[in-house]
């Protein structure tokens, strides 16, 4: 027997059309399980809901505040401690640097020109071999091929930025311990 129409219409809040009403109430007569079901659905409909312990909402709030004070806290020790070992690795890593320049300033600049000038010229000759690769890699390839490629490389990056966004917003529990 096909249960599945009528354990939809009990299910469901929608009213029924009067065919489906007496189509429902044909079944009922025959079925064990649906009428089962409806009785199910007409007790939990009646039942009353319960009220909130007294108290409930001044306690959440309580705790809502809580948990936010703790995750400021949390952010401002976080953000100290980054700050914190920022300024240690610039200052391990740029004094000796900073004293090698302050030694010979003209040399350090002339090494540095020099390296913006190569890097620089990298870049122009990279952009200007992958511009002769995408002509070619255009001319051989059907466009189809083209917007499928686009398309999966465009899914690759929504996927990573929302991995990034599901860490980023790990869930975090507290445990605050109240006097009843």
């Amino acid at each position: 027997m096909n249960h599945r129409p009528f354990e939809d219409w009990l299910l469901a809040d929608e009213p029924l059309s009067p065919e489906q009403k007496r189509e429902l109430q044909n079944h009922l007569r025959i079925c064990a399980e649906c009428t089962a079901i409806a009785e199910v659905n007409l007790a939990l409909r009646k039942a009353r809901t319960a009220a909130p312990a007294p108290g409930f909402a001044h306690r959440w709030q309580s705790r809502l505040a809580a948990e936010r004070k703790l995750q400021r806290r949390r952010q401002a020790i976080g953000l100290t401690i980054l700050g914190l070992g920022g300024t240690v690795l610039l200052t391990w890593f740029g004094l000796p640097l900073f004293l090698a320049f302050a030694a010979s300033p003209a040399k350090w600049i002339v090494h540095w020109l020099g390296y913006l000038l190569f890097l620089t010229t990298s870049l122009e000759a990279a952009g200007e071999a992958a511009q002769v690769l995408l002509r070619i890699l255009a001319g051989i390839t059907p466009p189809y091929s083209l917007l499928v490629l686009i398309s999966a490389l465009s899914g690759i990056g929504l996927l990573g930025i929302f991995s990034l966004w599901r860490v980023i917003h790990l869930p975090q529990k507290i445990e605050i311990s109240q006097a009843r």
